[in-house]
């Protein structure tokens, strides 16, 4: 029987699933057992069957695979969670492992560095209640993650009827101003302070044991000095262990029945249990202390770290002024000030009403009051205002908006009254992707963490297997003590736990990524941030990367009497008179035009102030000009090519050649019969290009180079204002990947800067992509490795020394987290290191190489000069 080919979207199968392989690969299988399918493959974003006859006609297999996607859909969940108690990233893998290994999921991700677990799993096997109480057994707690379109209203402003979760009554909502964060009055606080204290010590039961450990330790030390008995010391002592060994304890025993692994707590618990066995109850209670201790540090160090990027979700306002149609009579109306040209001036039956940003809708209308941030992605419709966007693209100065113009979501408004219309949802603004692709980005490992990560396995067992050697072989060999050799091996025990060494990497890559998106820079994960540090060549595209991307006026040559006149040949006045004349009749013939030159022709004229004369029947001719007529009489503006065999005076012909060959498009401007003169425009450098390319030198880059494929005398021209070491001109798509290709074979590593979407495949093709000006662009903010949001060149050098002091800072962490292991390995092995010293050393050691990425939070454009 022949078999017949169908193939179908997958967004149109699994509509909520359609970038989840797990649940498209779960779809193929249904369909393979289904009667009359012979194949189900997945080819990227098409599902592809190939089916019998009966199913091939009518929509039939269309109609199977939505039914069984559905059936899917509704089989296979994939939450994400906010875990809160995560501090330790060995304890996150641990975490992943036993979560993984619970029946009906189909995979789990924990990312350490931003809290989140993320996870397939099947309704039929398991449910969320499920892995919330694995969670809860290992000592975490699972919530809902922070959403931009759930956040809370803010003080003091008015609330959306039935928007407000306040205790109140809502009968009198509407336009009323209330605040939710008056202080209690003097005499409320006392009674208020027992509930508090009863929320913290439900919230944080590990610090309250921590707290008390230490209490009982200190006690017992200060017993001791006072010859408090030592039955009572060593009482106060294991009371100690028992207080801060409690939730470690139980959260090892869990991990241990979970994953069939020991991990941090169990060995620590293990550690802290033999030292209380061979009597040494204070170096027992102290290991348990400076653990949790420890543990509680680094989890405050790095919650700090991860508010970096819960910054970043508070930029967007958790509410928006929307223009709704009235429900009051108009004579009821309060009067309004409506934005000239705004739709409440021309209808003047809208009211402004407070909304939650994630209940406004795509096409609805909002408005913004100057000092305030703009809550979602919009196009202005009424009013002039300067923007900050500083925290979305990191631009220095505010951008002027006006009716047309792009605003994101987390810019701050100016001192203008805006009206826009909302192009995204709150969850799909440029703010909101932002925060997705960073949250990601910390959860991609670099090189260097991969490393670490496979160290770490064996390094634990490894050490586990040795304390275990020590504790028997010597005794039973050697006739050692077997109380000294049992306490080294406890040692050892505690050495085997890679705290430090596991998060050393982690740390330094979410400081370097938040840093870098507060600058308007997105790395998309640890690899690439490695990557760019090693760069040795940069590779430019010419046309909106080195230069601006538009054509301005850069000649303006008259001529009179069959002579050019330039200014050094006579009066400026004069000249600039004739200049102007010819400019302003060129604009007239161009003004209706859309075309680049057209438009710069038309700038410069607008520059000079110039009155552009009234022009009618205007022509285009493509590739060659244009022309129009003034005052009753011809006017053109082109090459030569719209001339035909006009003759060209000789001198204004040799002007023309000479103006092509520097890399210019020369254009000859002829009235009524008569040439007056020659126009030239060029894209031009950026202003910020030629200093990029020098702090790009001074970081260390080898080479930089430009491809691009314009004409050999325009990249001339560029490539000697911007200093940059080759220009490669005239290439095609297919010569600018063989160029990348050639540069890294010579380099090893090399980088291509372009806009992200004409030079995708040269970005792709290069060691790291870099994609600029991508603040609205979608492909761009998915595809590149780096994207400079903003159209400033400026923040390469800073993108570049960012990723080379974080190499730099992982490099110190692991040699340092290494070094401390080595150290007390070779010190416990010849019985110069304590309990208390190799957890007091762990801890440090930890704490010391998370302040020591934390650093990099603080790195500054400005650091690279």
């Amino acid at each position: 029987m022949t078999l017949q080919t169908v193939t179908l979207a997958r967004p149109s199968i699994l509509p909520q699933s359609a970038d989840c392989d797990c649940c498209a690969e779960h779809l193929a299988a249904a369909l393979r057992a289904c009667a009359g399918v012979a194949v189900a493959r997945l080819d990227g974003a098409q599902l592809v069957l190939e089916v019998e006859p009966g199913l091939a006609g009518a929509g039939a297999a269309e109609r199977l695979a939505l039914a069984e996607g559905q059936r899917i859909a509704a089989r296979y969940d994939h939450p994400v969670f906010a875990v809160e108690g995560m501090d330790c990233a060995d304890c996150a893998r641990t975490f992943e492992r036993a979560v993984e290994r619970l029946a009906g999921v189909h995979y789990a991700s924990v990312n350490f560095a931003a809290a989140r677990l993320r996870l397939e799993y099947d309704r039929e096997m398991t449910s969320v209640e499920a892995v919330r109480a694995l969670a809860q057994r290992l000592g975490y707690r699972l919530q809902a993650p922070d959403a931009l379109a759930a956040a809370p209203a803010l003080v003091g402003e008015t609330c959306a009827p039935g928007a407000c979760d306040c205790a109140h009554d809502d009968a009198d909502h509407d336009g009323h101003v209330h605040d939710h964060a008056q202080a209690p009055a003097a005499e409320d606080r006392a009674r208020r302070m027992l509930p508090g204290l009863r929320a913290f010590v439900q919230q944080r039961p590990r610090d309250v044991l921590t707290m008390a450990s230490g209490a009982l330790i200190a006690a017992a030390w200060l017993g001791g000095l006072l010859g408090m008995p030592a039955g009572v010391s060593a009482g106060l002592y294991v009371a100690a262990t028992l207080a801060g060994g409690a939730l470690v304890a139980r959260a090892g025993w869990a991990a241990l029945i979970a994953t069939r692994s020991f991990d941090i707590n169990l060995l620590m618990t293990i550690a802290a249990l033999g030292a209380l066995a061979i009597g040494e109850y204070a170096e027992g209670a102290t290991v348990v202390f400076l653990f949790a201790l420890g543990n509680a540090l680094e989890g405050y160090t790095m919650d700090r770290a991860r508010r970096s990027i819960r910054q970043l979700m508070q930029l967007a306002p958790a509410t928006a002024l929307v223009l709704r149609p009235s429900a009051r009579p108009a004579d009821a109306q309060d009067h309004q000030h409506p934005t000239p040209g705004s739709q409440a001036e021309l209808r003047g039956s809208f009211d402004e009403v407070r909304v939650p940003i994630g209940q406004v809708r795509v096409g609805e209308t909002i408005a913004i009051r100057p000092g305030d941030r703009v809550p979602l992605d919009a196009v202005v419709l009424a009013g002039t205002s300067a923007v900050n966007q500083a925290p979305i693209t990191g631009e220095s100065m505010p951008v002027e908006k006006s009716a047309g113009a792009e605003l994101y979501a987390g810019s701050i408004n100016g001192a203008g009254a805006l009206e826009a219309r909302v192009t995204r949802v709150a969850n799909d603004s440029t703010l909101a992707r932002i925060i997705h692709l960073v949250e990601e980005a910390q959860s991609q490992k670099s090189r260097a963490q991969r490393f670490v990560d496979v160290f770490a396995r064996r390094y634990t067992p490894a050490v586990i297997v040795l304390a275990v050697l020590v504790a028997l072989l010597p005794p039973l060999l050697a006739g050692g003590a077997w109380a000294l050799w049992f306490y080294r091996a406890l040692v050892l025990l505690v050495i085997a736990c890679p705290c430090a060494l596991v998060i050393s990497t982690p740390v330094s890559i979410v400081s370097a990524i938040s840093a870098a998106a507060r600058a308007g820079v997105l790395f998309k994960g640890g690899a690439s941030l490695e990557a760019a540090g090693r760069l040795r060549a940069i590779a430019f595209d010419k046309t909106g990367t080195l230069t601006a991307g538009k054509p301005v006026v850069t000649d303006v040559d008259p001529i009179e009497g069959g002579s050019l006149r330039l200014v050094e040949h006579r009066d400026e006045s004069a000249i600039y008179n004739l200049q102007s004349a010819m400019l302003s009749l060129a604009a007239a013939v161009e003004r209706r035009s859309t075309h680049p030159l057209a438009r710069a022709i038309v700038a410069a004229a607008e520059a000079r102030g110039l009155a552009i004369p009234a022009a009618s029947g205007h022509q285009m001719s493509g590739g060659r000009g244009a022309s129009a007529l003034v005052e009753g009489r011809a006017a053109l503006v082109g090459n030569r090519a719209l001339f035909g065999g006009q003759l060209i005076p000789a001198e204004l012909d040799a002007r023309y050649a000479e103006l092509e060959r520097s890399g210019r498009t020369a254009m000859l401007v002829c009235y009524d019969g008569a040439f007056l003169g020659v126009l030239a425009a060029a894209d031009q450098a950026r202003p910020e290009s030629r200093a990029a390319v020098a702090a790009l030198r001074r970081q260390g880059i080898a080479h930089i180079g430009m491809l691009t494929g314009d004409a050999a005398a325009v990249a001339a021209r560029v490539a000697d204002e911007v200093v940059v070491d080759e220009a490669r001109a005239g290439l095609l798509p297919e010569q600018k990947l063989a160029a990348i290709g050639e540069l890294a074979a010579r380099y090893g590593s090399v980088a291509m800067v372009g806009d992200g979407v004409n030079d995708a495949p040269a970005l792709a093709r290069a060691t790291v992509g870099i994609a600029m000006g991508a603040a609205g662009s979608d492909a761009a903010l998915e595809t590149a490795d780096v994207t400079l949001m903003s159209d400033d060149l400026g923040k390469l050098p800073f993108a570049i020394g960012l990723s080379r002091a974080a190499r730099r800072v992982i490099m110190q962490n692991v040699v340092f987290a290494l070094a401390v292991k080595a150290v007390f390995l070779g010190a416990t092995l010849l019985g110069a290191a304590t309990l208390w010293m190799a957890v007091f050393a762990d801890t440090g050691a930890a704490l010391i190489v998370i302040a020591n990425g934390m650093r990099l939070l603080r790195y500054r454009p400005d650091s690279t000069q």
